[in-house]
């Protein structure tokens, strides 16, 4: 059974920060790319960042560059967002999604807001 977990959302700060994970289960992890969404209230879901499989490659939106960092440990089938300097625009629900030849797995999301 696939399964894609994440945590560590929360309440925080305008300028704060936060790391979420997401574990996963049931696939071969380190044959998928990994990436992190969002989704805002009203607002379309969209990719904030990604890492290939083996962690040598990563990429950001334009909207998060030099504030989030992507991070993965094969050996604990786990993906990382560090999230750094927080706004009040970042607050959605991040969800984690795992993509393999073949398949696309999602987690359930974990919701972020940032607030003061």
């Amino acid at each position: 059974q696939v399964q894609l977990v994440e945590s560590g959302g929360g309440l925080v700060q305008p300028g704060g920060s936060l790391r979420l994970s997401c574990a996963a289960s049931g696939f071969t992890f380190d044959t998928y790319a990994m990436s992190w969404y969002r989704q805002a209230p009203g607002k379309e879901r969209e990719r904030v960042a990604r890492i290939s499989s083996a962690g040598g490659s990563t990429n950001y939106a334009d909207s998060v560059k030099g504030r989030f960092t992507i991070s993965r440990d094969n050996a604990k089938n786990t993906v990382y967002l560090q999230m750094k300097s927080l706004k009040p625009e970042d607050t959605a629900v991040y969800y984690c999604n795992a993509v393999g030849w073949s398949a696309v797995y999602w987690g359930q999301g974990t919701q972020v807001t940032v607030s003061s």
